[in-house]
């Protein structure tokens, strides 16, 4: 029989080797926490405002996730709508650390009064015009079949806030067509609107953005507006200047402009521009 004193020490010997398992187990199970960047017990939580064209919606809520679970003391609050809604807000005051537009228009605007800290402005993403269609209709199959009298509604932004619908605007000009449609425009607050109409069939047709058409297995894409017959579709980001979380604000738009940020934005269509 083994002795008292043996069984003690193998005892104590087991006890130790669990309790290195234990650690070790804990360890591993928060390496994330321990990895996450720029994260420390003591660190400021900051919550960061960001205003983003509505056709961004998909792509940065993915975005929201990733960036939090590598910057634990960071929080987003996203304010998703029309980029002409959205930089009139900021000319009002609204509290916003960062602002992604869907035109250069609203940026150059909110640049020239001062409003945004000039060297963390990007335009890093481009984007296309295309027609859509109910995911069940023939009869559309290309912008020319628009004229056609049995299209009663088409859906686009209103061009005086929505970039979407400024675009679309002058392709249809571009074309020679858009004074035989204007009675049959219905105007929509921002470009996912046009989507959802189009989703349900309450219009004929919409122009949208080619990634809004993308995210939806509700439409079909009919015809892409022609090379040139729309301005390019740069999608400008930068720090608003009267903020409190400026250098939190500008690491999240180097982010936006990385390598990291890329794939992700490809993975919903959009065009990276480096």
């Amino acid at each position: 029989m083994p002795s008292k004193g043996k069984s003690s020490k193998n005892l104590l010997l087991t006890a130790v080797i669990l309790l290195t398992a234990i650690l070790i187990l804990y360890k591993i199970l928060n390496m994330d926490s321990i990895n996450a960047k720029d994260y420390s017990r003591g660190q400021k939580t900051v919550n960061l405002t960001v205003s983003a064209a509505a056709s961004l919606k998909d792509v940065m809520e993915e975005i929201k996730e990733i960036y939090e679970k590598e910057n634990l003391n960071i929080t987003l609050t996203y304010n998703f709508g029309s980029s002409g809604s959205l930089q009139k807000q900021i000319e009002q005051g609204a509290e916003v650390d960062v602002f992604i537009s869907a035109a250069t228009k609203q940026m150059d605007e909110l640049e020239d009064k001062g409003l945004i800290i000039e060297d963390t402005r990007k335009g890093f993403l481009e984007n296309k015009i295309v027609l859509i269609v109910p995911l069940e209709s023939s009869e559309i199959t290309d912008f020319k079949d628009l004229l056609e009298d049995n299209v009663k509604k088409i859906g686009i932004g209103e061009p005086k806030s929505v970039p979407a619908g400024q675009y679309g605007e002058e392709a249809l000009t571009n074309l020679n067509i858009i004074d035989s449609l204007n009675s049959k425009f219905v105007y929509a607050k921002d470009v996912k609107e046009v989507l959802l109409w189009a989703e349900t069939g309450n219009i004929d047709a919409g122009l949208v953005y080619e990634t809004d058409a993308k995210a939806s297995n509700k439409v079909k894409v009919v015809a892409r507006a022609p090379e040139g017959s729309h301005r390019p579709i740069y999608y400008p980001a930068a720090v608003i200047k009267e903020n409190k979380n400026q250098e939190a604000a500008k690491d999240f738009v180097n982010y936006l402009y990385s390598s990291k940020a890329k794939p992700i934005f490809e993975k919903y269509g959009f065009i990276f521009i480096e």
